[in-house]
């Protein structure tokens, strides 16, 4: 069931975009990715954390993560956000990037 799989949380403040995969079960995060990251900004050259193109900076990153660790197939969990904009930029990039939901 839907329940087993592990939940891709997102979560936008004005400047940046985090996302983290959580495994409810365990009540722990198993990886996560943001556009605060340092290392995630100067990959993708991010000159602003709260834009289209670090959302999906931030989706791929988190994929990958996961991915490395085994995880392929996620709930995507948009929080209280509408799947637009940001948020599903995030989401198209993670999916391209390999993980199901």
């Amino acid at each position: 069931g839907w329940s087993d799989r592990p939940r891709l949380s997102v979560f936008r403040s004005h400047k940046h975009i985090y996302a983290q995969i959580i495994d409810d079960l365990e009540g722990k995060t198993l990886c996560a990715a943001s556009s605060a990251n340092r290392e995630i900004a100067e990959q993708h050259q991010l000159k602003h954390g709260g834009d289209v193109r670090a959302a999906e900076a931030v989706g791929t990153a988190v994929a990958q993560r996961a991915i490395m660790k085994g995880i392929k197939k996620v709930v995507f969990d948009r929080g209280p956000y509408q799947f637009h904009g940001r948020v599903k930029a995030l989401a198209e990039a993670a999916r391209k990037a390999g993980l199901e939901f």
